[in-house]
């Protein structure tokens, strides 16, 4: 069962949707359209395949789509694991310069007030 951006209620529907020519009747309790768009999706990667490929067979294009897919996420993931990276550094450098200007200023309690 597909379960991405799930419905309130939670009641499994089934949608059809071809891909490379094939119709699949998918089961979720998802968003009928995040579903077709996953669908076209794959349906795409396969057809760029294909078209590149020598070969015909529907699971060999298959596998070298979901090969494409999983490279295009993990490099995404990495991506994102950087970045990650790197705002937490800056999040800790903000930080420090933050504390160390704070503690070089001398203000009173009524200054902090009045600069709001």
């Amino acid at each position: 069962m597909i379960n991405g951006r799930g419905k309130p209620d939670g009641i499994a529907q089934s949608i059809r949707v071809e891909i490379y020519n094939q119709t699949y009747n998918i089961r979720s309790d998802g968003d009928n359209e995040y579903i077709m768009r996953l669908a076209e999706y794959v349906d795409r990667k396969m057809r760029e395949i294909s078209s590149g490929t020598l070969t015909v067979d529907s699971l060999k294009v298959a596998i070298l789509a979901a090969l494409h897919i999983a490279d295009e996420y993990h490099q995404l993931k990495n991506q994102q694991e950087q970045s990650d990276a790197q705002l937490a550094t800056r999040s800790a450098e903000c930080a420090e310069m933050l504390d160390r200007v704070l503690k070089h200023r001398d203000f009173a309690p009524q200054e902090l007030e009045t600069e709001q």
